[in-house]
């Protein structure tokens, strides 16, 4: 199965695995599954580290290369996930969000995502409940 992981989800896994349920944890170890993360997460994570809105307590190069070294594997944003936001209804007005679902249905692949106005937009997301 393909998994991509949203934002919080990426944090999580990468410094707050506990916060994640057992059930999930596994899924994102299991080598039957390629667990993906966005290069639009590193972007979100970079606004809103700018803004204060999230403390940074590593460089976002770290980020990206701890998650590479978890055996997640890099989602560069296309033009044909970008043109993909167009299609989807402003059920979420999140830019960052809408790339991350346009991805997903793109890939395909599942977006694991704490973020329930985001199940409305395909069965491919993936509510996680949050510990």
């Amino acid at each position: 199965m393909r998994i991509l992981l949203d934002t919080h989800m990426l944090l999580w896994a990468l410094a707050e695995p506990e916060r994640i349920p057992e059930d999930v944890r596994e899924e994102l170890i299991s080598p039957a599954n390629d667990v993906l993360f966005s290069a639009a997460s590193i972007w979100e994570i970079a606004i809103k580290a700018q803004i204060g809105r999230l403390p940074l307590s590593m460089p976002l190069e770290a980020i990206a290369e701890a998650a590479l070294a978890s055996g997640f594997r890099e989602l560069p944003i296309q033009a044909l996930h970008a043109a993909a936001v167009y299609r989807l209804p402003l059920h979420h007005r999140d830019p960052f969000d809408r790339i991350l679902v346009a991805q997903a249905i793109t890939e395909p692949a599942h977006l694991y995502t704490v973020d329930r106005v985001l199940s409305q937009y395909s069965e491919l997301v993936v509510m996680v409940r949050k510990l």
